[in-house]
């Protein structure tokens, strides 16, 4: 029985109407109904996964994310995370996380990823790991890219996080299913895994309602759609000497 998961699910939506957040979710047909599947999400932002599961609940499903290990020390968010069966990431311990990954989908759960294992500075898709194809091919169940748009203007890395602001849109967006095969090549499929979740990005992007009412200057924007953020290059920088 989910006893943390559904009042959690309620206390946001109940957030998101104070705050008017203009959510915007296509794609949620491409989320199975039942068995397991990997959701594979851009990362621009540390509420992303708040928003990526918004794509399961038409069809019923709350998704387990992979998390780092730290969000489940912190006295408040940890009991949160292990009452919705969230699944912890050791760094310097994964094959522990990867296992009990794979276990949660065999049993036909919906595991949430970002393959990027870091927020992208630049908000263009950074190099993706090959864990999500890996999880997938093993447990024999599709990857689904997807794509949050606009939760960096909320809460991202490098910004002071502003979780009052009103009228966001937030733009979800969940690709056609990859099914991967034993003896599909890991390496390709996961070069396609993330030129699939770059086109749902980009698309997003284009999408936006509010980008041209806040100027090309805005540093929510990547440097190629005339914003201020960091260009990959220096991202990638930032990164190394955090």
């Amino acid at each position: 029985m989910e006893l943390v998961y559904p009042p959690v699910i309620l206390s946001c939506k109940a957030l998101f109407r104070v705050l008017d957040l203009k959510l915007d979710l296509k794609g949620t047909e491409h989320i199975p109904a039942a068995g397991g599947a990997v959701l594979a999400c851009t990362h621009v932002s540390y509420l992303d996964f708040i928003f990526c599961g918004l794509a399961g609940l038409p069809a019923r499903r709350k998704t387990r994310f992979m998390a780092k290990q730290e969000i489940f020390a912190n006295r408040i968010a940890g009991p949160l995370m292990r009452g919705m069966r969230h699944i912890s990431v050791d760094r310097s311990a994964g094959q522990g996380s990867y296992r009990e990954a794979v276990a949660a989908l065999r049993t036909g759960e919906v595991v949430g990823v970002f393959p990027e294992a870091t927020i992208s500075r630049s908000f263009t898709v950074k190099a993706i790991k090959t864990g999500a194809v890996r999880m997938a091919i093993e447990a024999d169940v599709p990857i689904i890219p997807m794509t949050v748009w606009g939760s960096q203007r909320l809460w991202t890395k490098g910004r002071p996080r502003n979780l009052t602001q009103r009228h966001v849109p937030i733009l979800i967006r969940a690709g056609e299913p990859l099914y991967p095969t034993p003896g599909d090549d890991q390496d390709a499929l996961t070069s396609d895994l993330r030129a699939r979740m770059s086109a749902l990005l980009d698309q997003a992007q284009r999408d936006y309602p509010a980008a041209a009412e806040h100027g090309e200057q805005a540093w929510w924007l990547p440097t190629h759609l005339g914003g201020t953020a960091p260009t990959p290059e220096a991202a990638a920088a930032l990164d190394a000497n955090r």
